[in-house]
Parts: structure tokens; C-alpha cells; sequence
């Protein structure tokens, strides 16, 4: 697309840059090329991004969609000057929430907001949304990058998404065929994924202190800020292999809230997801953050994922494949409760 007509000093003079914008496309252009499918069905810069259902074979094609952001994540990227990572947080929240009704993501948009459109830096970011489209299946189709000159800082940015995705409607996961005695199989998360940021700040007065830069031994080496910042972990692929070969009675992506916020979304009423606390493998900066900040070990599955990035729920006499498959497509799974007859939905133990 020729730009080099389109410019205006007058909406610079008032904070908007659209030559920047230009540019950034420009170097964005190699990261979303990564992500093309075959339901592509043009390139960025068009008014809207079009794509081609794959729905042969489906009885009833159903779309599936989920939207989020990273939250104040964002700010450990900004303190750290790394841009390249974040994107696969952005994604990852939401192709975690599509795959939890068994749905598989096909495209994905974003949103940028800053205060100045620093093309490189925009770059980063979007190169970083890329890989997670790429780790998820996942065409990056369109987006939009937004100057907001007065209204944030220059070295300021929000990041948001959406994704959708298909499944046939006989195979969205509902948790009506849920039973008692299945079995809760864990996931295991990379880190604090992308929630409960705004405490992990006040924690580590993340603002103030620069030891939060040094080596920490109780993360093997890691920094703290480095360690905050790793990746959410993207589980599509996994997921969609499990379905292939075992009836998954339900999943669910632990996020904000935790353990007794997101297991009940996936449990149906007069069930209980009955979990053994001593069997969830809590990670290091978890322990971290609760020795650090005081806080109780109930706020903490209460805020946190600790370790469990997604939970599925399978039959009893599934539970050996179903570790099987996980564990060949790269997760660290393992049993951590069973499902019981119970009005709380889910019980820590």
C-alpha cells in the first residue's frame, strides 16, 4: 500500500503521527506473514480481515470467540524495556478461553493503545502476538494501533485481543456428561501466566526496587522481573489432541480468581472438584511472592494459578492415555483430584 502521499503536520503537531503508523505495518508485515493459514483470504491493510470457514465435515459449525488483554503484566515489560513477549500473553488469554468449550482458534486481532507510536517497539509487540498465533493455529488478520497523545504517557501502551474460533456443535464441551469419580488432571503453568499482576506489583514494589534485576536464588538464577515476565503458556494444541482421543468432561484456564474462582465455571451444579493440595506442584515464584507479601495460602489459589495453568476432567479409566497424550505434545500433567457429590463445587484439601 502506497503511503507516501499521506501525511499531515497538523496531527502531528497534535501527537499523532500517522507516518510512524506507516512504518510500523511495515516492519509488523514479517510477523504476521508467520501466522497465515489456509483460511487466509488477504493481507493486512484492508478495512477488514477475511477468512475462509473450514467447515467441512461439521454437521453444525459453531464460532466460538473470547477477548482479553494482558493487564498490568505490561508494566513488568515496560520496566525490563521488552516488548518481544507480551503478545503471547495477550493471545494466549484468549485462545486458552476458545479451547475450553473444545473449540479450535482460527484467527486473532489486536489492539494497541499508546501514548507515542514508536514503530519498533510496535513492531515487538506484534511480533510477540504472532508467535502466539503460531503456537495456537492461528492467523493474525487484522488489528489496530491507536495514539493517545494527552491521554497516556509516551512510553505508555495497553494491549488487548480477540480470537474465534470453530467447533461442530455435538462437540462443544458443556460438562453435562460429567460424573462423579472422573478424574481432575493439571497442567502445568510457565509462571503467574497473566494475572493478579496488581498485586505481584505491590509485593515487589516492582517501581522501587532494583534488586528485582538481580539473580534470585530461589528461582534458579532467574530474576525476579524476568521471571514475572515469561510467557503465559499457549495450550491449544495440546488440548486438541486430548479431545481427539479422550472424552474430556470439561476444562478450565485458571486466571483471575484462581482455583475456587475458574474450576467451578467447568463443574455442573451438585458436583464438587474435590483437589489435593499437596499434589498441586506449586512453582517457586509462588512461594515467592507469598513469603515476600504475607500472604495466606487461601488468597494465594484464590488470586494465582500456582502452577496449574488449565485443568481438565476425564473418565477414570482415561486418565493413563490422557497423561499420555499431554505429555507427549510437551505439557507437565498429573492427577490432582477427582470429582465428587458435593454442593461447593470445588474443595481444597
Amino acid at each position: 500500500m502506497d503511503h507516501k502521499n499521506s501525511q499531515s503536520a497538523s496531527y502531528a503537531a497534535a501527537g499523532v503521527d500517522i507516518t510512524a503508523g506507516y512504518k510500523a505495518v511495515e516492519l509488523m508485515k514479517k510477523h504476521v506473514a508467520r501466522t497465515r493459514n489456509e483460511g487466509c483470504l488477504d493481507d493486512v491493510g484492508g478495512f477488514g480481515g477475511c477468512f475462509g470457514l473450514p467447515v467441512a465435515g461439521m454437521e453444525e459449525p459453531v464460532l466460538v470467540s473470547g477477548t482479553d488483554g494482558v493487564g498490568t503484566k505490561l508494566r513488568i515489560a515496560q520496566l525490563l524495556d521488552k516488548h518481544d513477549t507480551i503478545g503471547i500473553d495477550c493471545v494466549a488469554m484468549c485462545v486458552n478461553d476458545v479451547i475450553c468449550c473444545g473449540a479450535r482458534p482460527l484467527f486473532f486481532l489486536d489492539y494497541i493503545a499508546c501514548g507515542k507510536n514508536v514503530p519498533e517497539r510496535i513492531a515487538e509487540i506484534v511480533g510477540g502476538v504472532a508467535e502466539g498465533c503460531v503456537q495456537s493455529g492461528s492467523a493474525l488478520i487484522g488489528g489496530e494501533t491507536a495514539e493517545h497523545p494527552g491521554m497516556m504517557p509516551v512510553d505508555d501502551y495497553d494491549l488487548a485481543g480477540f480470537s474465534v474460533g470453530i467447533v461442530d456443535k455435538k462437540k462443544i464441551i458443556d460438562n453435562t456428561r460429567m460424573r462423579a469419580g472422573d478424574v481432575v488432571i493439571a497442567l502445568a503453568s510457565t509462571g503467574v501466566h497473566s494475572n493478579g499482576f496488581s498485586l505481584v506489583r505491590k509485593v515487589f514494589d516492582v517501581e522501587h526496587n532494583d534488586s528485582l534485576r538481580e539473580p534470585c536464588e530461589a528461582l534458579g538464577g532467574a530474576s525476579i522481573l524476568e521471571t514475572l515476565l515469561t510467557p503465559t503458556k499457549i495450550y491449544v494444541k495440546s488440548v486438541l489432541a486430548l479431545l481427539e482421543k479422550v472424552d474430556v468432561k470439561g476444562i478450565s484456564h485458571i486466571t483471575g480468581g484462581g482455583f475456587y474462582e475458574n474450576i467451578p465455571r467447568s463443574i455442573p451444579d451438585g458436583l464438587c472438584a474435590k483437589i489435593r493440595k499437596s499434589d498441586v506442584r506449586v512453582l517457586p515464584i509462588f512461594k515467592l511472592i507469598a513469603e515476600t507479601g504475607n500472604i495466606p495460602e487461601r488468597d494465594m489459589f484464590n488470586t494465582f494459578n500456582m502452577g496449574v495453568g488449565m485443568s481438565v476432567v476425564v473418565p477414570a479409566e482415561q486418565v493413563d492415555t490422557a497423561l499420555e497424550i499431554l505429555t507427549a505434545h510437551g505439557e507437565t500433567a498429573y492427577v490432582i483430584g477427582r470429582i465428587v457429590e458435593n454442593e461447593e463445587k470445588v474443595i481444597l484439601e
